[in-house]
């Protein structure tokens, strides 16, 4: 099963007899507000007009719980995350697609999510709203309840500690930008720099000029330079976990298994008994 769709894909499935269930799930990381700013409305981007059909997800309310410990974007409630599946129509039976506004992650952050707690079936729209070439709908759908109940799997989720181990036993890919990993800036966390032994993987390296992940065969070579052989074991951690799940989707495109340490920089940095490793090298 693919990951990903295209718009022209999307556009035949939607027109035959049983589309695909589409969550729209808009959302970018901001510090505007730092500065004053008006942050991102991404319902009031949804209003204004979206994918015939698509129900809106709020990624900081239903696909993550509050701020905290472990880190900017935790695990959201089961409970919470399973309602708001179930409200926007999920049912397990039925193909799901996500789309955001073309970034990409925080679509892959519902992708990883859905699968990681047991449906079968859901791709993401590459390229985002911007590669849509249909009409877009202002009218909020009904869709009927759906009866998705989250399961999640044993396999596919780091902790802190598992991602430490990981770095030293299999490949540990760092999604954020190459200056974060380096610890030449940091904008949003406690300090900068990486996880001893994780390999600078920039997500953004993933996707061409117009947003959709280049072709598997060219993110196979791109993720073998970095060290992912077949054997090895791959995990990914990036800020808060939203950019890592797209890292995580570019492998799955590439047919390469990982998993995704959620607490990610955010957890990691914030807990001063963790080491932290700055520079161009791994460790």
């Amino acid at each position: 099963m693919t990951a990903i769709i295209t718009a022209p894909e999307l556009a035949q499935e939607l027109a035959g007899g049983t589309p695909p269930v589409l969550l729209d799930v808009r959302w970018q990381l901001s510090v505007a507000k730092a500065a004053g700013a008006p942050a991102f409305d991404a319902e009031a981007e949804y209003a204004a007009g979206h994918l015939p059909g698509a129900v809106f997800v709020d990624l900081d309310l239903e696909l993550a719980s509050p701020p905290g410990a472990h880190g900017r974007h935790p695990l959201p409630d089961l409970a919470v995350f399973g309602a708001a599946m179930r409200r926007a129509g999920v049912s397990a039976a039925r193909p799901v697609v996500v789309y955001d506004g073309g970034q990409g992650w925080a679509a892959a952050r519902a992708w990883w999510l859905l699968r990681w707690t047991g449906h079968p079936d859901v791709r993401v729209l590459d390229g985002g709203l911007p590669s849509w070439r249909g009409g877009l709908s202002t009218d909020a759908p009904a869709v009927a309840e759906g009866d998705f109940a989250p399961a999640p799997a044993a396999a596919g989720l780091l902790d802190a500690d598992a991602a430490a181990a990981l770095a030293r036993t299999g490949v540990l890919l760092d999604a954020r930008a190459g200056e974060r990993y380096r610890g030449e800036v940091e904008p949003i966390d406690r300090v900068g720099g990486h996880i001893p032994g994780a390999v600078s993987a920039p997500t953004t390296e993933n996707v061409g000029p117009d947003g959709r992940f280049l072709p598997a065969a060219e993110l196979r070579d791109r993720f073998k330079a970095l060290g992912v052989s077949e054997d090895a074991e791959v995990g990914v951690y990036c800020g808060s976990g939203v950019s890592g799940a797209h890292e995580v989707l570019a492998l799955a495109v590439a047919g390469i298994p990982a998993a995704l340490y959620v607490g990610s920089w955010s957890e990691w940095s914030a807990d001063p008994s963790r080491p932290v490793a700055v520079g161009a090298d791994p460790q």
